[in-house]
């Protein structure tokens, strides 16, 4: 206490003729202290802007755990992440500023992306904003696996920096077949599922059941249009059953007219309503 006292108590101008003379300062002396404290809330004030920290600093973590959680964000931002992108990356992957967490591990994901996938550092920074938890996936059960599979079925490009080409490819092969072997079962051979799922990568995130059978059980049984016309147009799994396909359709009815699916589905509400007005 008497140490913190005299340190408190000692005029500016003895630090500037100490830091002229040719003895260092001693371990204790205040210049020290304050440059630690003021770098460590720095630090946070850092980490809080980023969305990394609590900004309440009774909420913040230990002294100890903050070069962990920094060598992780410098990692990051060596990779080409901006301050801008973090808050989404700690919302969707907080485990990446976990201090018990090895950034290294993140290595073999940023290779396969610019070596296997062939993304650029930018195209790989956009299909991590995309999808985090990307850089938690095993590239040797999960991402090679995947890639090899989706280029089987003929999918390019996707190393361009989309949401779909980013949660596909962070998709287990398993579930991507579950989507194949529904077209098969509804009449597509395994060359038109391929091409569908070339076309509209998207499917790959639709449920089955939630999703996909519905759709296509109102096209056979409500709308009652053939194969064919769904495998001409196969976008009509991507519109929304109870917003779009089920309104337009009844109207549809109502009027007594037969028109595409594309016609249908394709069209704005204004220039669709206007054609065939209620």
């Amino acid at each position: 206490m008497a140490v913190i006292a005299s340190l408190h108590l000692q005029p500016l101008s003895s630090f500037s003729s100490s830091s002229s003379s040719s003895s260092p300062p001693p371990p204790s002396s205040k210049p020290l202290y304050l440059k630690f404290q003021t770098s460590h809330r720095e630090n946070l004030r850092h980490l809080s802007s980023l969305g990394i920290v609590p900004q309440n600093p009774r909420l913040a973590p230990p002294a100890n755990d903050l070069p962990v959680i920094l060598s992780a964000v410098n990692f990051l931002k060596l990779k080409g992440f901006s301050d801008e992108d973090f808050p989404r990356l700690v919302f969707l992957c907080p485990q990446l500023f976990s201090p018990t967490f090895d950034i290294s591990k993140l290595d073999p994901v940023f290779d396969f992306l610019t070596g296997e996938l062939g993304a650029s550092a930018e195209e790989s920074r956009g299909l991590i904003v995309n999808c985090p938890n990307i850089l938690l996936s095993d590239v040797e059960y999960c991402l090679r696996p995947t890639l090899v599979y989706l280029k089987e079925l003929g999918l390019r490009n996707l190393n361009r920096a989309s949401k779909t080409n980013a949660h596909v490819l962070n998709t287990r092969v398993e579930k991507l077949r579950g989507k194949m072997r529904f077209l098969k079962s509804i009449g597509f051979e395994h060359d038109e599922a391929a091409r569908v799922c070339g076309r509209i990568p998207a499917i790959f995130g639709y449920s089955v059941e939630d999703n996909l059978r519905p759709k296509f059980e109102f096209l056979v049984y409500d709308m009652e249009r053939e194969l064919e016309e769904l495998k001409k147009f196969p976008q009509y799994f991507g519109f929304s059953l109870g917003k779009r396909i089920k309104p337009r359709h009844w109207h549809l009815k109502k009027k007594n007219v037969n028109v595409s699916l594309s016609r249908m589905l394709m069209w704005g509400d204004q220039k669709f309503y206007s054609k065939w007005k209620p």
